[in-house]
């Protein structure tokens, strides 16, 4: 009965902790000093943290990403009169239909891009906050944005 008493939830004075890192071969892992970020850290942030150089990249990146998509959404297209085409002629009205599709695409998802984070920035530095209010009013101007520009 004593050996129940002892494997219920009470500690064996430290015995049964240290025999399980010794059979599993870890060792407790060591908390690292604070280190303090350089210069160059510094500065970096202090140029990703300007609404300018984030808005420019998100609309980058924002067109890369539409260029990609048109070009995969572009060649899923089938002509009309697929039957009556050739094969290079299907190859010929993909191809435009690709190139046609990812221009759109890239400006559309650039501008998107450009404005929800310039949004965000700007609503963020007003505000002095950063919390989901900021992604909320960014995504009502942006969406505002989009469907006042009429494509």
């Amino acid at each position: 009965m004593a050996s129940n008493e002892n494997s219920g939830s009470e500690p064996n004075n430290g015995t049964a902790s240290s025999s399980s890192t010794s059979k599993d071969g870890e060792t407790p892992t060591q908390i690292q000093p604070f280190r303090m970020p350089t210069v160059e850290e510094v500065r970096a942030q202090d140029v990703w943290n300007n609404c300018v150089v984030r808005s420019v990249a998100s609309g980058v990146m924002g067109g890369g990403l539409g260029l990609f998509m048109g070009m995969f959404l572009g060649a899923l297209d089938n002509p009309i009169m697929q039957d009556e085409m050739t094969g290079r002629q299907q190859f010929i009205y993909t191809a435009k239909q690709m190139g046609r599709r990812s221009w759109s695409s890239c400006k559309t998802f650039a501008i998107m891009g450009l404005v929800f984070s310039a949004a965000e920035c700007v609503t963020e530095k007003a505000r002095a906050k950063h919390d989901i209010t900021n992604t909320v009013v960014a995504g009502c101007v942006t969406g505002g944005t989009m469907s006042a520009k009429g494509d």
